[in-house]
Protein backbone atom coordinates (compact mmCIF):
# COMPACT_ATOMS: atom_id res chain seq x y z
CA UNK A 1 0.00 0.00 0.00
CA UNK A 2 1.40 3.15 -0.78
CA UNK A 3 0.37 7.05 -1.26
CA UNK A 4 0.96 8.42 -4.81
CA UNK A 5 0.64 12.15 -5.69
CA UNK A 6 -0.11 12.77 -9.37
CA UNK A 7 0.68 16.36 -10.37
CA UNK A 8 -0.64 18.19 -13.60
CA UNK A 9 1.11 21.73 -13.70
CA UNK A 10 0.41 24.80 -16.04
CA UNK A 11 2.44 28.10 -16.35
CA UNK A 12 0.08 29.24 -13.29
CA UNK A 13 -1.51 26.51 -11.72
CA UNK A 14 -0.87 23.16 -10.09
CA UNK A 15 -3.61 20.42 -10.26
CA UNK A 16 -3.09 17.17 -7.71
CA UNK A 17 -4.63 14.34 -6.58
CA UNK A 18 -3.29 12.26 -3.55
CA UNK A 19 -3.87 8.61 -4.10
CA UNK A 20 -3.56 5.43 -1.85
CA UNK A 21 -2.57 2.61 -3.98
CA UNK A 22 -3.18 -0.04 -5.26
CA UNK A 23 -6.60 0.51 -4.34
CA UNK A 24 -6.96 3.78 -6.27
CA UNK A 25 -8.57 5.32 -3.21
CA UNK A 26 -8.89 9.47 -3.61
CA UNK A 27 -7.48 10.81 -0.30
CA UNK A 28 -7.52 14.40 -1.57
CA UNK A 29 -7.49 16.71 -4.50
CA UNK A 30 -7.23 20.05 -4.87
CA UNK A 31 -5.17 23.07 -7.16
CA UNK A 32 -3.02 25.91 -6.42
CA UNK A 33 -4.45 29.29 -9.15
CA UNK A 34 -3.11 32.36 -10.50
CA UNK A 35 0.49 31.41 -9.38
CA UNK A 36 2.52 34.42 -9.41
CA UNK A 37 -0.18 36.77 -9.22
CA UNK A 38 -0.17 38.95 -6.40
CA UNK A 39 -3.31 37.07 -4.98
CA UNK A 40 -3.69 33.42 -5.61
CA UNK A 41 -6.14 30.77 -4.60
CA UNK A 42 -5.32 27.27 -3.14
CA UNK A 43 -8.06 24.68 -3.09
CA UNK A 44 -7.86 21.63 -0.90
CA UNK A 45 -10.79 18.66 -0.79
CA UNK A 46 -11.02 17.46 2.95
CA UNK A 47 -13.76 14.21 2.86
CA UNK A 48 -16.89 16.34 1.16
CA UNK A 49 -15.83 19.67 1.70
CA UNK A 50 -13.68 22.35 -0.09
CA UNK A 51 -11.54 24.62 1.37
CA UNK A 52 -10.60 27.39 -0.88
CA UNK A 53 -7.70 30.05 0.77
CA UNK A 54 -6.93 33.40 -0.87
CA UNK A 55 -3.07 34.19 -0.03
CA UNK A 56 0.26 34.95 -1.91
CA UNK A 57 1.81 31.87 -4.31
CA UNK A 58 4.42 33.78 -5.63
CA UNK A 59 5.85 30.37 -7.43
CA UNK A 60 5.53 26.89 -8.10
CA UNK A 61 7.69 26.12 -5.39
CA UNK A 62 5.33 28.19 -3.11
CA UNK A 63 2.24 25.83 -4.80
CA UNK A 64 3.95 22.51 -3.30
CA UNK A 65 4.94 24.06 -0.06
CA UNK A 66 1.86 25.12 0.79
CA UNK A 67 0.28 21.85 -0.68
CA UNK A 68 2.64 19.92 1.47
CA UNK A 69 1.68 21.87 4.56
CA UNK A 70 -2.18 21.58 3.62
CA UNK A 71 -1.64 17.48 3.72
CA UNK A 72 -0.11 17.76 7.21
CA UNK A 73 -2.44 20.44 8.63
CA UNK A 74 -5.54 18.96 7.35
CA UNK A 75 -4.62 15.07 8.40
CA UNK A 76 -4.64 13.84 5.40
CA UNK A 77 -0.92 12.62 5.95
CA UNK A 78 0.36 12.35 9.30
CA UNK A 79 3.96 12.25 7.90
CA UNK A 80 4.92 13.45 4.22
CA UNK A 81 7.42 9.96 4.61
CA UNK A 82 3.89 8.37 4.05
CA UNK A 83 4.34 9.76 0.12
CA UNK A 84 6.24 7.18 -1.90
CA UNK A 85 5.80 8.68 -5.42
CA UNK A 86 5.45 11.38 -7.48
CA UNK A 87 4.06 11.17 -11.13
CA UNK A 88 4.15 14.44 -13.18
CA UNK A 89 2.59 15.32 -16.40
CA UNK A 90 4.11 16.32 -19.32
CA UNK A 91 2.50 18.00 -21.89
CA UNK A 92 5.92 17.36 -24.89
CA UNK A 93 7.94 14.19 -25.06
CA UNK A 94 8.76 14.61 -28.79
CA UNK A 95 9.96 11.50 -30.63
CA UNK A 96 11.97 10.68 -27.18
CA UNK A 97 9.22 8.97 -25.51
CA UNK A 98 6.68 6.42 -26.21
CA UNK A 99 5.82 5.17 -22.59
CA UNK A 100 6.03 6.93 -19.02
CA UNK A 101 9.51 7.07 -17.76
CA UNK A 102 11.34 7.40 -13.96
CA UNK A 103 13.01 10.68 -13.66
CA UNK A 104 16.51 10.97 -14.23
CA UNK A 105 19.37 13.65 -15.56
CA UNK A 106 18.81 12.91 -19.26
CA UNK A 107 15.38 12.50 -19.04
CA UNK A 108 15.37 16.28 -17.47
CA UNK A 109 17.71 17.02 -20.48
CA UNK A 110 15.35 15.82 -23.22
CA UNK A 111 12.05 17.28 -22.07
CA UNK A 112 13.81 20.63 -21.37
CA UNK A 113 15.04 20.35 -25.00
CA UNK A 114 11.24 20.16 -25.93
CA UNK A 115 10.71 23.26 -24.59
CA UNK A 116 10.87 24.78 -27.52
CA UNK A 117 7.52 22.88 -28.78
CA UNK A 118 5.69 23.37 -25.19
CA UNK A 119 7.15 26.61 -23.83
CA UNK A 120 4.23 27.04 -21.30
CA UNK A 121 3.86 23.67 -20.82
CA UNK A 122 6.92 21.96 -20.46
CA UNK A 123 8.67 24.68 -18.40
CA UNK A 124 6.69 24.89 -16.19
CA UNK A 125 6.65 21.08 -15.58
CA UNK A 126 10.16 21.11 -14.68
CA UNK A 127 9.84 24.11 -12.22
CA UNK A 128 7.26 21.65 -10.90
CA UNK A 129 9.05 18.75 -11.08
CA UNK A 130 12.27 20.71 -9.31
CA UNK A 131 9.97 22.30 -6.55
CA UNK A 132 8.76 18.78 -5.36
CA UNK A 133 12.65 17.52 -5.48
CA UNK A 134 13.34 19.58 -2.81
CA UNK A 135 10.47 19.43 -0.84
CA UNK A 136 10.71 15.79 -1.12
CA UNK A 137 13.97 14.63 -1.47
CA UNK A 138 13.57 10.95 -0.66
CA UNK A 139 11.15 10.21 -3.56
CA UNK A 140 11.41 9.07 -7.12
CA UNK A 141 9.41 10.86 -9.77
CA UNK A 142 8.04 9.70 -12.59
CA UNK A 143 7.16 11.42 -15.97
CA UNK A 144 3.91 10.70 -17.79
CA UNK A 145 4.22 11.98 -21.50
CA UNK A 146 0.95 13.67 -22.94
CA UNK A 147 2.71 12.83 -26.65
CA UNK A 148 3.30 8.82 -25.39
CA UNK A 149 0.39 7.00 -26.49
CA UNK A 150 0.43 9.18 -30.02
CA UNK A 151 3.97 7.21 -30.72
CA UNK A 152 2.35 4.21 -32.31
CA UNK A 153 1.14 6.05 -35.80
CA UNK A 154 2.75 5.56 -38.62
CA UNK A 155 4.63 8.21 -40.93
CA UNK A 156 1.88 8.60 -43.07
CA UNK A 157 -0.10 9.70 -40.07
CA UNK A 158 2.29 11.50 -38.13
CA UNK A 159 4.42 13.01 -41.42
CA UNK A 160 3.19 16.97 -42.56
CA UNK A 161 3.66 16.64 -46.44
CA UNK A 162 6.64 19.54 -46.57
CA UNK A 163 10.16 18.78 -47.49
CA UNK A 164 11.18 15.64 -45.83
CA UNK A 165 14.11 17.53 -44.38
CA UNK A 166 12.64 19.34 -42.13
CA UNK A 167 11.22 16.22 -40.36
CA UNK A 168 15.25 14.89 -40.97
CA UNK A 169 16.90 18.27 -39.27
CA UNK A 170 14.08 20.00 -37.34
CA UNK A 171 11.89 17.24 -36.20
CA UNK A 172 8.68 18.52 -37.52
CA UNK A 173 5.86 15.93 -36.95
CA UNK A 174 2.83 15.74 -35.67
CA UNK A 175 3.32 14.96 -31.98
CA UNK A 176 -0.63 14.67 -30.93
CA UNK A 177 -1.87 15.67 -27.00
CA UNK A 178 -3.70 14.66 -24.52
CA UNK A 179 -2.76 10.75 -24.94
CA UNK A 180 -3.17 10.20 -20.95
CA UNK A 181 -6.90 11.20 -21.38
CA UNK A 182 -7.28 9.30 -24.90
CA UNK A 183 -5.37 6.19 -23.73
CA UNK A 184 -7.71 6.49 -20.37
CA UNK A 185 -11.30 6.16 -21.81
CA UNK A 186 -10.36 4.00 -24.78
CA UNK A 187 -9.48 1.42 -22.49
CA UNK A 188 -12.76 2.26 -20.17
CA UNK A 189 -14.94 1.82 -23.15
CA UNK A 190 -13.25 -1.78 -23.38
CA UNK A 191 -14.20 -2.75 -19.89
CA UNK A 192 -17.88 -1.03 -20.69
CA UNK A 193 -18.15 -3.15 -23.48
CA UNK A 194 -16.64 -6.58 -21.85
CA UNK A 195 -13.98 -6.68 -24.51
CA UNK A 196 -10.66 -6.73 -25.47
CA UNK A 197 -9.16 -3.28 -26.33
CA UNK A 198 -6.59 -5.17 -29.19
CA UNK A 199 -10.04 -6.45 -31.14
CA UNK A 200 -11.24 -2.86 -31.03
CA UNK A 201 -11.79 0.29 -33.20
CA UNK A 202 -12.32 3.13 -31.31
CA UNK A 203 -12.76 7.06 -31.50
CA UNK A 204 -12.05 9.05 -28.97
CA UNK A 205 -12.75 12.87 -28.52
CA UNK A 206 -11.06 14.85 -26.14
CA UNK A 207 -13.39 17.86 -26.32
CA UNK A 208 -12.27 20.79 -23.95
CA UNK A 209 -11.03 24.38 -24.26
CA UNK A 210 -8.05 22.26 -25.84
CA UNK A 211 -9.28 19.62 -27.60
CA UNK A 212 -8.31 16.56 -30.38
CA UNK A 213 -9.53 13.14 -31.32
CA UNK A 214 -7.34 10.22 -31.63
CA UNK A 215 -8.71 6.95 -33.78
CA UNK A 216 -7.73 3.61 -31.58
CA UNK A 217 -6.91 0.77 -33.61
CA UNK A 218 -6.52 -2.81 -30.88
CA UNK A 219 -5.52 -0.28 -28.09
CA UNK A 220 -2.88 1.84 -30.23
CA UNK A 221 -3.08 5.26 -31.90
CA UNK A 222 -2.94 5.33 -35.25
CA UNK A 223 -4.00 9.36 -36.13
CA UNK A 224 -4.74 11.87 -33.68
CA UNK A 225 -5.52 15.77 -34.54
CA UNK A 226 -3.48 17.78 -32.80
CA UNK A 227 -0.36 18.47 -34.57
CA UNK A 228 3.65 19.57 -33.93
CA UNK A 229 1.85 21.46 -31.03
CA UNK A 230 -1.36 21.49 -29.42
CA UNK A 231 -2.50 24.48 -31.88
CA UNK A 232 -2.88 22.02 -34.78
CA UNK A 233 -6.10 19.98 -34.84
CA UNK A 234 -9.91 20.89 -34.48
CA UNK A 235 -11.21 24.11 -33.36
CA UNK A 236 -11.16 25.14 -29.83
CA UNK A 237 -11.56 27.42 -27.01
CA UNK A 238 -8.75 29.97 -28.16
CA UNK A 239 -6.90 27.77 -30.37
CA UNK A 240 -8.16 28.05 -34.45
CA UNK A 241 -6.82 24.65 -34.81
CA UNK A 242 -6.03 23.87 -38.81
CA UNK A 243 -6.81 26.48 -41.23
CA UNK A 244 -4.90 27.42 -44.46
CA UNK A 245 -1.05 28.37 -44.13
CA UNK A 246 -1.86 31.52 -46.49
CA UNK A 247 -4.07 33.22 -43.92
CA UNK A 248 -0.90 33.53 -41.73
CA UNK A 249 0.99 35.09 -44.64
CA UNK A 250 -1.52 37.00 -45.55
CA UNK A 251 -3.23 38.54 -42.18
CA UNK A 252 0.83 39.11 -40.98
CA UNK A 253 1.09 41.65 -43.56
CA UNK A 254 -2.48 42.86 -43.74
CA UNK A 255 -2.11 43.89 -39.67
CA UNK A 256 2.02 44.45 -39.85
CA UNK A 257 2.92 41.96 -37.07
CA UNK A 258 5.40 39.68 -36.06
CA UNK A 259 5.78 36.09 -36.09
CA UNK A 260 5.11 36.13 -32.30
CA UNK A 261 1.61 38.21 -32.73
CA UNK A 262 0.39 35.86 -35.00
CA UNK A 263 0.89 32.70 -32.62
CA UNK A 264 -0.89 35.57 -30.48
CA UNK A 265 -3.89 35.60 -32.76
CA UNK A 266 -4.05 31.83 -33.50
CA UNK A 267 -3.54 30.39 -29.94
CA UNK A 268 -5.36 32.93 -27.83
CA UNK A 269 -7.87 35.00 -30.03
CA UNK A 270 -9.13 32.26 -32.36
CA UNK A 271 -11.92 29.15 -31.94
CA UNK A 272 -14.68 29.86 -30.48
CA UNK A 273 -13.81 33.34 -28.76
CA UNK A 274 -12.77 34.46 -32.01
CA UNK A 275 -15.43 33.34 -34.19
CA UNK A 276 -18.05 34.21 -31.56
CA UNK A 277 -16.87 37.37 -30.34
CA UNK A 278 -18.09 36.35 -26.79
CA UNK A 279 -16.08 33.99 -25.08
CA UNK A 280 -13.88 30.57 -25.30
CA UNK A 281 -16.44 29.40 -22.50
CA UNK A 282 -18.68 26.97 -24.67
CA UNK A 283 -21.47 27.50 -21.95
CA UNK A 284 -21.41 31.14 -22.19
CA UNK A 285 -21.39 30.45 -26.62
CA UNK A 286 -24.17 28.12 -25.92
CA UNK A 287 -26.32 30.34 -23.88
CA UNK A 288 -26.21 33.22 -26.37
CA UNK A 289 -26.75 31.43 -28.82
CA UNK A 290 -30.28 29.97 -26.85
CA UNK A 291 -30.58 33.85 -26.84
CA UNK A 292 -30.53 34.17 -30.84
CA UNK A 293 -27.18 35.61 -31.19
CA UNK A 294 -26.21 34.43 -34.68
CA UNK A 295 -22.62 34.48 -34.28
CA UNK A 296 -23.18 32.29 -31.24
CA UNK A 297 -25.46 30.05 -33.79
CA UNK A 298 -22.73 29.82 -36.21
CA UNK A 299 -19.59 29.31 -33.72
CA UNK A 300 -21.08 25.76 -32.80
CA UNK A 301 -22.10 24.95 -36.19
CA UNK A 302 -18.37 25.43 -37.21
CA UNK A 303 -17.37 23.49 -34.26
CA UNK A 304 -19.81 20.65 -34.96
CA UNK A 305 -18.29 20.70 -38.84
CA UNK A 306 -14.66 20.37 -38.06
CA UNK A 307 -15.22 17.40 -35.22
CA UNK A 308 -17.68 15.11 -37.90
CA UNK A 309 -15.10 15.93 -40.15
CA UNK A 310 -12.37 14.44 -38.39
CA UNK A 311 -14.68 11.53 -37.26
CA UNK A 312 -15.77 11.05 -40.19
CA UNK A 313 -12.19 10.84 -41.60
CA UNK A 314 -10.71 8.49 -39.07
CA UNK A 315 -13.40 5.66 -39.67
CA UNK A 316 -12.61 5.30 -43.24
CA UNK A 317 -9.14 4.42 -41.83
CA UNK A 318 -10.09 2.59 -39.40
CA UNK A 319 -12.51 0.91 -42.00
CA UNK A 320 -14.44 0.39 -39.13
CA UNK A 321 -15.68 1.50 -35.95
CA UNK A 322 -17.39 -0.17 -32.53
CA UNK A 323 -17.12 2.65 -29.79
CA UNK A 324 -17.23 6.35 -29.99
CA UNK A 325 -16.17 8.46 -26.45
CA UNK A 326 -16.81 11.70 -25.36
CA UNK A 327 -14.87 12.91 -22.64
CA UNK A 328 -13.36 16.28 -21.00
CA UNK A 329 -15.43 19.46 -20.03
CA UNK A 330 -17.19 20.52 -23.22
CA UNK A 331 -17.47 16.09 -24.65
CA UNK A 332 -18.85 15.25 -20.86
CA UNK A 333 -21.10 18.53 -20.50
CA UNK A 334 -22.71 20.28 -23.74
CA UNK A 335 -24.89 17.75 -24.26
CA UNK A 336 -26.41 19.98 -27.02
CA UNK A 337 -22.96 20.09 -29.20
CA UNK A 338 -22.63 16.43 -28.58
CA UNK A 339 -26.42 15.80 -29.85
CA UNK A 340 -25.27 17.59 -33.18
CA UNK A 341 -22.47 16.26 -33.55
CA UNK A 342 -23.75 12.25 -33.41
CA UNK A 343 -26.71 13.49 -36.10
CA UNK A 344 -24.16 14.37 -38.11
CA UNK A 345 -22.89 11.12 -37.86
CA UNK A 346 -25.85 9.15 -37.47
CA UNK A 347 -26.60 7.88 -40.75
CA UNK A 348 -22.90 7.27 -42.33
CA UNK A 349 -21.80 5.22 -39.30
CA UNK A 350 -25.70 3.62 -38.78
CA UNK A 351 -25.63 5.13 -34.83
CA UNK A 352 -28.87 4.73 -32.99
CA UNK A 353 -28.77 7.44 -30.42
CA UNK A 354 -31.24 7.76 -27.57
CA UNK A 355 -30.90 11.34 -27.58
CA UNK A 356 -33.50 12.05 -24.64
CA UNK A 357 -30.50 10.13 -22.14
CA UNK A 358 -28.20 12.00 -23.91
CA UNK A 359 -29.06 15.30 -22.85
CA UNK A 360 -29.15 13.93 -19.30
CA UNK A 361 -26.08 13.03 -19.28
CA UNK A 362 -22.69 14.17 -17.80
CA UNK A 363 -21.53 11.48 -16.19
CA UNK A 364 -20.21 7.72 -17.30
CA UNK A 365 -23.12 6.56 -19.38
CA UNK A 366 -23.55 4.73 -22.52
CA UNK A 367 -26.15 6.55 -24.76
CA UNK A 368 -26.52 4.45 -27.89
CA UNK A 369 -29.47 1.84 -28.74
CA UNK A 370 -28.77 -1.81 -28.80
CA UNK A 371 -29.33 -1.18 -32.77
CA UNK A 372 -26.34 1.10 -32.56
CA UNK A 373 -22.89 -0.25 -35.47
CA UNK A 374 -21.14 1.41 -32.80
CA UNK A 375 -21.38 1.92 -28.87
CA UNK A 376 -21.46 5.43 -27.83
CA UNK A 377 -20.07 6.62 -24.45
CA UNK A 378 -19.89 8.88 -22.05
CA UNK A 379 -17.01 8.94 -20.24
CA UNK A 380 -15.51 10.96 -17.66
CA UNK A 381 -11.87 11.48 -17.73
CA UNK A 382 -9.06 10.69 -15.24
CA UNK A 383 -5.98 11.49 -16.18
CA UNK A 384 -4.52 11.61 -12.79
CA UNK A 385 -5.63 7.90 -11.75
CA UNK A 386 -3.75 6.99 -15.05
CA UNK A 387 -0.33 9.04 -13.77
CA UNK A 388 -0.68 7.23 -10.83
CA UNK A 389 -1.26 3.82 -12.13
CA UNK A 390 2.35 4.45 -14.45
CA UNK A 391 3.91 5.70 -11.32
CA UNK A 392 3.51 2.17 -9.23
CA UNK A 393 3.92 0.60 -12.15
CA UNK A 394 7.36 1.86 -13.34
CA UNK A 395 8.50 2.48 -9.30
CA UNK A 396 7.48 -0.95 -8.38
CA UNK A 397 5.66 0.25 -5.41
Amino acid sequence: MSKIISINSGSSSLKFQLFQMPEEIVLTSGNAERIGLEEGIFTIKVGNEKHSTKLPIPDHQAAVDILLESLVKYGIVKDLKEIKGAGHRIVQGGAYFDQSVKVDEDVVAKVDELCELAPLHNHAHLVCYYAFKKALPDIEHVFVFDTAFHQTMGPESYLFPVPYSWYKDYKIRRYGAHGTSHKFVANRAAELMGKDIKDLNIITCHLGNGASITAVKGGKCINTSMGLTPLGGIMMGTRSGDIDPTVVFYMMKKLNCTPDDMDNYLNKKSGMLGVSGISSDARDVAEAAKNGNEQAKITQALYVNRVINVVGGYAMQLGHVDAIVFTAGLGENDTYIRQEILKHLEEGLSLQIDYELNKNTRSEKKISLPGSKAEVFVIPTNEELMIARDTVRILGL
